[in-house]
């Protein structure tokens, strides 16, 4: 005989009613809800689901999750994640298009094209700070973010190539060759000191173009020069380095980097040798960034007697940080080995293909001594596991078929056109300016004349008030120097460049005067 049921309280026979349009497997509904907004249809009331939906939808729209621009799903696949019918959704988009929120495009899609008055939609990004506040005499960390920001007609700031002229197809054609050929093992974590291809295509590009050969086993793939700078920061204080000495002049960005990381970065003086030993011996830094076969932003070859000298420093126990930023553009000199080829055990060497293809890329190489190399691979294993795979095959197949080696010589002449127009509207518009750095490189920097009232920062600000973007010289320099500018004419149309300097030299002109520049001597280039 079966036991007698037992109830814990009255039973309700009666069916259980479903939301409005909610879809129901027998008596109970469906738990779904949507990853969009994180929409859970459980919070509406009863009887008031596409007012509900609606309201979110406002909400959305008002605070700023759903910005003007952005794209509502499909309100069939919306329903559907809700478990609801569509009639729901479509309604909720229709209220808020009659309120002037969304628009429909057909095929296109239902897009936010307004907040509602009074509430505001997407937050507003402040407008970049200009003028003095931009160009200040101790620039803030994020100054460089904050000028690529800064709206201008003509943008001369050094640091880009012709990124017109990147090679779309070629890149294309080997990506495609690369995926109908990639086993879907390439597809999971790799090495982390980067694949064996693009580390063999690196190190037959080092022997071919930098006079270094290396074993591909000793190349790192890094994020482009500013992750090989954090690996290599952090590398050094686990040896006990906490001092690295810069040029100075040399790249604020790059000081900027070393600073973060290090506990000192002090300034070793460059003249027209490059960097004075004599100076870093009396410093005693353990070790020294430089930049030797285009010292930026002078342009300046290390010389032979001052290269000897650094290598015997080195030998005796410093440690030279080489950036090799851009060695490959040389229009009007012969190429120099880098510093790595001569004394690989003392020498930290870093490359990147920001110049070469785009800084968009973040890809580069670092070449360590042995007794670094451990350290450097624990900082890049912790830091991301390794560079992206995909764009790793791609760059490496680039580089075997020579078609980088092609780009870099249509980029050549295209640089070469370009640093011509420059200097030419240099010596039309700055006639007192000293021009140095332009046998190699993307970029020049002038030199002006004592100046009494205005200085090469107020310079600058003034320029981009007028639309046009320029770095002071003081920006890259701590130790006194004269006045000037960095001008970077790679990534810039000849016709632009011209209109860019004109003003430049009007602004010289108008600031003329007491207290102002004053204009001397011939232009020169050094």
């Amino acid at each position: 005989m079966a036991p007698p049921s037992r109830h814990y309280g009255p039973v309700n026979r009666s069916k259980v009613e479903p939301l409005e349009g909610a879809k129901a497997v027998g008596s109970k509904v469906a738990e779904t809800g949507a990853d969009f907004l994180q929409l859970d249809p459980a919070h509406a009331p009863r009887g008031g689901l596409t007012d509900w939906l609606a309201e979110q939808l406002r909400a959305a729209v008002a605070d700023g999750r759903l910005p003007a621009g952005s794209r509502l799903p499909a309100s069939r696949l919306l329903a559907g994640e809700l478990g609801v019918s569509r009639g729901v959704v479509t309604d909720a988009y229709r209220r808020l298009a009659e309120e002037g929120r969304v628009l429909g495009q057909g095929r296109g899609g239902t897009v936010v094209v307004a907040g509602p008055a009074g509430r505001g939609s997407a937050p507003v990004r402040p407008v970049p700070e200009q003028g003095p506040g931009l160009f200040a005499e101790d620039p803030a960390r994020e100054v460089f973010d904050r000028l690529r920001a800064a709206p201008a007609r003509i943008d001369l700031t050094p640091g880009a190539p012709d990124l017109t002229a990147f090679p779309r197809a070629a890149w294309l054609r080997s990506e495609r060759a690369v995926l109908d050929t990639l086993a879907a093992s390439n597809l999971g974590y790799g090495d982390i000191r980067g694949t064996p291809q693009l580390r063999g295509a690196v190190a037959d590009w080092l022997a071919r173009n930098r006079g270094i050969r290396t074993d591909p086993e000793d190349v790192l793939i890094v994020a482009g020069t500013s992750q090989a700078l954090a690996l290599l920061g952090r590398a050094l204080g686990r040896t006990g380095v906490t001092e690295v000495a810069v040029e100075d002049p040399g790249s604020l960005g790059t000081r900027q980097h070393l600073e973060h990381w290090l506990a000192a970065v002090p300034s070793v003086p460059v003249d027209a040798e490059g960097v004075r030993v004599d100076a870093l011996r009396a410093l005693g830094a353990p070790a020294v960034l430089l930049t030797p076969a285009h010292q930026y932003p002078t342009g300046v070859v290390l010389g032979g007697e001052r290269r000897r000298d650094l290598l015997q420093w080195a030998a005796d126990g410093g440690l030279v940080l080489e950036d090799d930023y851009d060695a490959e553009h040389r229009y009007d000199r012969p190429p120099v080995p880098a510093l790595h080829a001569a004394l690989p055990d003392r020498v930290c060497y870093m490359g990147t293909v920001s110049k070469l293809l785009a800084p968009a890329l973040r890809t580069g190489w670092l070449l360590v001594p042995p007794r670094l190399r451990e350290d450097v691979l624990e900082e890049k294993r912790y830091a991301d596991l390794g560079n992206p795979i995909l764009p790793q095959l791609v760059l490496a197949r680039l580089m075997r078929s020579g078609e980088l080696e092609r780009h870099l010589r249509l980029l050549r002449r295209s640089h070469r056109r370009r640093r011509d127009a420059m200097i030419a509207a240099i010596r039309t518009h700055l006639p007192e300016a000293t021009v140095h750095g332009a046998a190699a490189g993307l970029h020049l920097m002038l030199t002006l004349p004592p100046q009494r009232g205005c200085t090469d920062a107020e310079l600058a600000a003034a320029a981009l008030e007028r639309g046009v973007k320029v770095q002071p010289l003081s920006w890259h320099a701590r130790l006194p120097g004269p006045p000037g500018l960095v001008l970077g004419y790679a990534a810039v149309p000849v016709g632009e460049i011209a209109e860019g300097v004109a003003v430049l030299g009007e602004l010289v002109r108008l600031s003329r005067g007491p207290g102002a520049v004053r204009a001397g001597g011939r232009s020169g280039t050094r």
